[in-house]
């Protein structure tokens, strides 16, 4: 079992797929977001549907940025034989 999953996600014979599968997960829990009741909503923007998952996906590409911002630019990332 096992092998057939790490087969699915390492092998360039199922990228299409599992784009497929990406987006139909993000299709789902974007719909997901429009079953929820937003009678009790602290922020106005807490009543917009699919504001976590925009949220979410934006807060992730910020921090990948800023990590790599961080470790090429401001010199945290060292070679890989700066030790020896």
């Amino acid at each position: 079992m096992i092998k057939r999953v790490v087969h699915f996600f390492g092998d360039e014979e199922y990228a299409r797929r599992r784009r497929q599968l990406f987006y139909l997960m993000l299709i789902l829990i974007v719909a997901a977001d429009f079953l929820v009741p937003r009678d009790h909503a602290e922020y106005p923007w807490d009543r917009v549907p699919g504001w976590s998952a925009v949220y979410g996906f934006g807060s992730c590409i910020v921090l990948i940025f800023v990590s790599k911002f961080l470790g090429h630019r401001v010199g945290l990332m060292r070679r890989e034989d700066y030790y020896d």
